[in-house]
């Protein structure tokens, strides 16, 4: 059974750094990509950034460069990490990895999940 956990997050004051471990394990495949999602109250679950298994990045739109993916593969971590904080990055940060080996679906039941990390930036 495949494991997802999160680790890293905590309470940041504006403009201020963080940065975010996922450890993944127990999968008999290397899965397609791994990805990084973000929920507020106010806010639906929202993909932040991607890495597939080739190293290729991808990032939201509203990322504006503060948003950086990385993956150790010798450790199975995937990292996650912000700059310039705002109080709207407040959040439960969830790291997802794909089932499948060879598709990086949008649909977000295809994936495994962990059980998030909070994130909370203070003005």
């Amino acid at each position: 059974q495949a494991q997802v956990v999160e680790s890293g997050g905590g309470s940041v004051q504006t403009g201020g750094s963080l940065t975010l471990s996922c450890v993944a394990s127990g999968y008999s495949h290397d899965p397609r990509c791994f990805r990084w999602f973000r929920q507020t109250p106010t806010k639906e679950r929202e993909g932040l950034a991607t890495i597939n298994k080739y190293g290729t990045t991808g990032y939201a739109d509203f990322a504006m460069g503060r948003f950086t993916i990385s993956r150790d593969s010798a450790k199975n971590t995937i990292y996650f990490s912000i700059r310039d904080l705002t109080p709207e990055d407040s959040g439960t940060y969830y790291c997802a990895v794909s089932k499948s080996p060879d598709v990086c679906s949008a649909d977000l039941s295809t994936y495994y999940w962990g059980q998030g990390t909070q994130v909370t930036v203070s003005a």
